[in-house]
């Protein structure tokens, strides 16, 4: 009897709380709304060391704290959501700590994957962006089989960048385009080296961005490094030339609903100016 009380209690509670959200959602919607965010999850481990906790603790926080965002995004419409899980840069950590963290990404995807997930809640669907390559097996395999299995939701896009640089994404739309160009030289003339036209080796801005991981994909409204960091780190520089960039001090996984909706007002602050910014580098293109 008891336990059925505290499931009533629990569910009126749940109730009221989307109720809320629902309303503070729609008193938001007045103004405009993000279309994109983009997060740089900062702050895991010294989250855990802030609390003298077990680093990987900090790592399990911040899935939930993703999770978490991720619904509330959804709910108040956000159709993109861009994270920056794993950095190339990081495989150079401690052995230990980057099999760790192979360890959990693999076991988060796997929740993900169950049909109760924040994903299929929402009918999500889920890139991989970065060089899938250098995962571990089982992780590769895993982002690949959650990747087929949202291919066809019409949902909302999360984009998870995952042994990821920018610099590595623009040096790999690079090679793309000369690989293309290469291919219809070769099927054009019979020869790689063969003389084609003065434009063969021209490569535009759209080229490039037909090739990018982002190619379909919105640039970011907003950029969201939270533990008060100012730096990109590399992520999507060349696509967050006219984003909201925004550095709150909270350490990611206590990053709350609260915080999530300063950021869209703060974004609605600077709209007119982020837009004015975005058609003028729209003439100057």
């Amino acid at each position: 009897m008891e336990k059925q009380g505290g499931i009533v209690t629990s569910n009126l509670l749940g109730s009221a709380s989307r109720l809320l959200r629902k309303c503070l959602f729609s008193i938001l919607s007045f103004g405009p709304m993000p279309t994109h965010i983009a997060f740089i999850m900062d702050g895991n481990r010294r989250y855990a060391k802030k609390r003298s906790i077990k680093q990987g603790v900090g790592h399990r926080d911040g899935f939930t704290t993703l999770t978490s965002n991720l619904k509330y995004c959804y709910e108040m419409g956000v159709k993109y959501v861009t994270v920056y899980a794993f950095s190339i840069d990081n495989f150079k950590r401690d052995s230990s700590e980057v099999r760790f963290l192979m360890d959990l990404m693999k076991e988060k995807i796997d929740e993900l994957l169950k049909q109760d997930s924040v994903i299929n809640r929402y009918g999500a669907r889920v890139n991989f962006w970065g060089n899938l390559d250098l995962l571990s097996e089982p992780v590769r395999s895993a982002a690949k089989e959650l990747m087929a299995s949202t291919a066809s939701n019409k949902g909302p896009v999360l984009s998870v960048c995952v042994a990821y640089t920018s610099a590595d994404e623009i040096m790999h739309a690079v090679q793309e385009v000369c690989r293309e160009r290469r291919e219809r030289l070769q099927r054009e003339h019979g020869r790689v080296n063969g003389m084609g036209n003065e434009t063969d080796s021209d490569v535009s801005v759209a080229d490039l961005e037909q090739h990018f991981y982002t190619a379909g994909c919105p640039d970011p409204d907003i950029v969201i490094r939270t533990s008060g960091e100012t730096r990109l780190s590399n992520f999507l520089l060349w696509q967050s030339t006219n984003s909201h960039l925004q550095n709150p001090v909270r350490l990611w996984p206590e990053f709350s609903l609260r915080h999530l909706i300063w950021a869209i007002l703060e974004y609605q602050r600077v709209y007119s100016y982020l837009e004015d910014t975005r058609n003028l580098s729209k003439k100057n293109e």
